[in-house]
């Protein structure tokens, strides 16, 4: 068994149980980290472990590196050897539905050099719409040694991001609502606005109604209209922290436009420094510059 991108419900309920897969609850709340354990404990696939947004996904904050910054390789390789992760197995991360938290797992998983990992289609919503089983309490399973191999050009730095943003060869796709793009309404970080040059994409273009990903021809199509000609290995997504990004990488690669790379600290990082230029306004539009306050 080998998935990269996505499994669909099916396949994961036929290969419940076996000890050569991994399956990780990522469900999560921006608003509410204690939401996550407290649904995972009231009920969750059968033989999942958790991995929490704040403590297992992310590093320690500053208030200048961003809301979610990457926790560093050592700690993620302890945390995948705790969740019972190694090369042998295949990793499936869940969510709520549309693989915006379970995504990020996948990006992480890939950034430390596993390549067997893939999100649940439609995740636990699907799971449970189909009356399939589920479990209560906190799972574990055996530890194992994962061996790291981070890619370095997996991640791109503040420091690099105007050089992205200024060259027409290149594509900094942003992954959240066209409001708080265009600056109309910001309900977290300092400001609003976007990262001049970039594009908007809402990583929400990538499913459908029920949080299952579009096909892949269906999501080539509008991923290439939304790199206008870029390369795919010369785009680099970001959102409001670096999450919902993984999931427009995720669609990158399922769309087979792989290459992609993510600024991790996205606009809570970049907005955190008032000497950092800002755009406003909407996508195809007229940007209007905001002077750094």
């Amino acid at each position: 068994m080998d998935f990269r991108t996505l499994m669909d419900t099916e396949t994961l309920s036929r290969q419940l149980g076996a000890p050569s897969i991994v399956v990780v609850d990522c469900r999560s709340k921006l608003d509410d980290p204690e939401w996550a354990p407290t649904q995972y404990e009231a009920s969750h696939i059968p033989g999942a472990v958790l991995a929490h947004l704040d403590r297992d996904l992310a590093g320690p904050k500053t208030g200048m590196n961003g809301r979610h910054p990457l926790p560093d390789p050592s700690a993620f390789t302890d945390t995948l050897s705790r969740l019972g992760i190694d090369d042998a197995v295949q990793v499936v991360a869940y969510d709520q539905d549309s693989g915006m938290y379970a995504s990020r797992f996948w990006w992480m998983a890939r950034w430390l050099g596993h390549q067997r990992v893939a999100v649940l289609d439609g995740g636990f919503g699907k799971w449970i719409a189909e009356g399939r089983p589920t479990a209560r309490g906190r799972e574990q399973r055996t530890p194992r040694s994962f061996v790291a191999s981070p890619n370095p050009r997996a991640v791109v730095s503040v420091q690099e991001i105007g050089v992205f943003a200024s060259s027409p060869a290149l594509r900094l796709l942003d992954a959240r609502a066209p409001e708080r793009f265009s600056g109309a309404t910001e309900p977290i970080d300092r400001v609003g606005g976007h990262i001049p040059g970039a594009t908007n994409y809402p990583f929400q273009n990538n499913v459908d109604e029920h949080g299952i990903f579009r096909a892949p021809d269906v999501l080539r199509r509008q991923l290439e209209a939304a790199l206008g000609g870029a390369a795919p290995d010369q785009v680099v997504c970001y959102c409001g922290s670096g999450v919902t990004a993984c999931q427009n990488l995720l669609a990158l690669e399922h769309a087979g436009l792989p290459g992609g790379r993510l600024y991790p600290g996205s606009w809570s990082e970049w907005s955190s420094d008032p000497a950092r230029p800002i755009a406003a306004g909407p996508e195809n539009g007229p940007e209007k510059a905001k002077n750094p306050s």
